[in-house]
């Protein structure tokens, strides 16, 4: 600095931190419903440590049925949209979503689907999804009230 040969050394430290979201509620468990009959539970969002705007997508689990047929009886919406906002305090803005499960045959989940960012962040592998229909429990509760 004003022409003096000296030399400095300058240390720099700081913490990196990766965006992440959680979840509300941590996992989900879909109410058993007849076939055909679409069942539907509502998530909150929350994002964490974003350091700009991101868009959030969702990796939805394709099933192998008995007959060997692939299907994919889940459905996602964001009501207000997929688009993580940061406010001027740096924090960002919760976002609602709204997942749907509709198969026209008996089948159960124990899996995950995948929120993924902008940047290809996995954001969630351990989001555990369970749907177990009854089909016949109709009938054996029928026959069980007769005996």
């Amino acid at each position: 600095v004003n022409d003096d040969p000296s030399q400095y050394m300058l240390t720099l430290s700081g913490t990196l931190r990766s965006p992440k979201v959680d979840f509300y509620p941590p996992f989900l468990m879909l109410m058993p419903v007849p076939l055909d009959v679409e069942t539907e539970a509502v998530i909150t969002i929350i994002p964490q440590d974003f350091i700009r705007q991101s868009q959030i997508r969702v990796k939805l689990p394709e099933l192998e049925l008995a007959d060997g047929s692939r299907t994919c009886p889940f459905s996602v919406q964001f009501p207000e949209g997929r688009n993580i906002v940061l406010s001027s305090d740096g924090t960002a803005n919760e976002l609602t979503c709204h997942i749907s499960f509709r198969s026209s045959k008996p089948m159960s989940f124990l899996g995950e689907m995948l929120f993924i960012d902008e940047e290809e962040n996995r954001l969630l592998e351990q989001q555990t999804t369970v749907f177990s229909p009854y089909t016949h429990t109709w009938h054996c509760t029928a026959l069980i009230k007769k005996l």
